[in-house]
């Protein structure tokens, strides 16, 4: 189950991602556990089902292992226990999204929903929490008719050590 993100976008100017003025951003949106979450169109490779996980030992309970994709070797992470939910079985709605991270990395969520244009207007910076919450990596809440939406800034997600930690792996496989 591979999807075009062509496909996918509608209405779309022959340009994903951002705009300028008050035109909407595109971000592909998706659930986890319960929660509307989105990131950036541009950051998404393509969504593929999911595939045999090869596991890597010694890895953080997120990162799930790795993928081959088509002669690539790609990790990949459980989102929900990056966040720090539980683990859910997984569904024939489960899916990976392969993201450009400055690597390519796969990302397991419950379901992707849609494509979004979310107005620049209808962007609220992240919430403040305090100092004890590390929401660095919230590029927004996008607010989308009477429901809100958590854009991502997918970049974040991974602290750069972390980063570095799943490309080594990834190099070590290939290797």
């Amino acid at each position: 189950m591979t999807t075009n993100l062509a496909d996918r976008t509608t209405g779309s100017t022959g340009q994903a991602g951002r705009t300028t003025g008050s035109e909407a951003s595109k971000f592909l949106t998706f659930k986890l556990a319960d929660e509307t979450y989105g990131v950036e169109i541009l950051k998404v490779r393509e969504i593929i089902g999911l595939l045999d996980i090869t596991a890597v030992p010694q890895m953080p309970p997120y990162v799930k292992g790795v993928i081959n994709l088509r002669g690539k070797v790609i990790p990949v992470l459980d989102l929900r226990l990056k966040f720090g939910f539980e683990e859910a079985e997984h569904t024939d709605q489960t899916c990976i999204i392969v993201v450009d991270v400055g690597k390519e990395v796969g990302i397991i969520v419950d379901t992707v929903s849609e494509v979004l244009g979310i107005a620049e207007e209808d962007i609220e910076p992240p919430p403040a929490m305090g100092g004890a919450v590390d929401t660095s990596f919230i590029l927004g809440i996008g607010k989308v008719g009477d429901a809100v939406k958590i854009l991502l800034d997918i970049d974040k997600v991974l602290t750069s050590e972390e980063m570095s930690d799943v490309a080594a792996v990834a190099a070590a496989v290939t290797e």
